[in-house]
């Protein structure tokens, strides 16, 4: 974070001169709750149900997966966010983190008087992909499996400059994937690009990478991948997320043999009602070689899911969903033993303001 410090340091004074004349503190709170059940009928011993899943993963247990208080300041060219949170999704997903309780915690400031330009230093929100851990604004109710498996989080600078309405460029260095604590201090930083494109205010198409050393058999070896995925919004009831994950790992006791691993993903929406929600997915997840997920075995999979939501008001959701995955190897658990599916149902109570 020294790179950081300096470059927060050297800004303070670029952006002096950009300051505005209304200097009022703007101080805002925003809060999320979640409370789930679910289902699991393999009806697995572990505490956690399934190894590669980090949200709503107790089987026959009521529990709240996350709850979130956020706060931001705004202060002329400068504002700064921090957010705690805590829930069974914290427990799995901060795992390997010695820090758990802070979900973002950064400082921004805006480079030029129009505010096309601003670098953000901290722990940020994730870059990559369209599904986030507070699932009230996801489609689905349970995240799909690319974005289960990618960061939620990010820690680092991000620089972004957004042209105009139609453009929006960004290019981070970070201290790996996922992560706020970097194990080896010796290893180089991460990048990261994004670029998001919106032909219309219905329709938006992103495009993110990341590119560093990762370790795989607890050895370091370069790591690429794209985030690409289009968000179009059809009319007042219909609304599709097409998405496609693809990553490259470095295998360095094995020749720097590559290792590929991609996954596509197809949800669609559809309003029944002011109050009422549908939604179905359809997904599929390749990773042979146990790259980003660890099983006994070679991980191919394939994923469908309905959801049914009830919009009780503007802050409380209902949802249940249906889930079933079915893979080429035994990789889920049924009691005490392995086998090729999976099938869950998941319901959950949220309040967000």
């Amino acid at each position: 974070m020294k790179i950081a410090l300096a470059l927060t340091a050297a800004l303070l004074v670029i952006t002096t001169g950009f300051a505005q004349e209304n200097k009022e503190v703007k101080l805002s709170f925003l809060g999320y709750l979640e409370s789930y059940y679910a289902y699991d009928f393999n009806r697995p011993e572990a505490q956690t149900k399934l190894p590669f899943m980090y949200n709503y993963n107790r089987h026959n247990e009521f529990n709240v997966n996350i709850g979130l208080l956020r706060a931001k300041v705004d202060y002329d060219n400068a504002y700064a966010s921090i957010a705690l949170h805590s829930g069974t999704y914290v427990e799995d997903n901060y795992a390997n983190e010695t820090t758990k309780i802070i979900s973002e915690a950064y400082v921004g400031l805006y480079l030029d008087k129009d505010r096309k330009s601003t670098i953000e230093v901290g722990v940020l929100p994730s870059y990559i992909g369209f599904e986030t851990a507070t699932s009230g604004s996801n489609l689905t109710l349970t995240r799909s499996m690319l974005a289960e498996n990618s960061p939620y989080f990010m820690t680092g600078v991000k620089y972004t400059f957004v042209p105009n309405a139609q453009w929006q460029f960004s290019g981070l260095v970070t201290n790996g994937w996922q992560r706020i604590n970097k194990p080896d201090k010796n290893v180089s930083p991460a990048l990261g690009s994004q670029i998001v494109y919106k032909p219309s205010d219905k329709s938006m198409f992103n495009w993110s990478t990341f590119m560093g050393k990762e370790l795989y058999n607890n050895e370091w070896g370069m790591r690429y991948f794209s985030n690409l995925y289009w968000d179009k919004q059809w009319h007042s009831k219909w609304r599709t997320i097409i998405g496609f994950d693809a990553g490259l790992q470095t295998a360095v006791t094995d020749n720097n043999r590559e290792l590929f691993w991609m996954s596509p993903v197809l949800i669609t929406q559809y309003s029944l009602a002011p109050k009422w929600q549908t939604a179905f997915r359809v997904e599929y997840y390749q990773d042979k070689d146990n790259v980003i997920i660890s099983t006994s075995d070679a991980f191919k999979t394939i994923g469908m899911s309905f959801n049914i939501d009830y919009l009780i008001n503007d802050k409380v959701k209902f949802r249940t969903e249906a889930r079933y995955f079915n893979s080429q190897s035994k990789v889920f658990a049924k009691e005490d033993y392995l086998v090729n599916d999976n099938f869950c149902i998941t319901t959950s109570l949220s309040f967000g303001f």
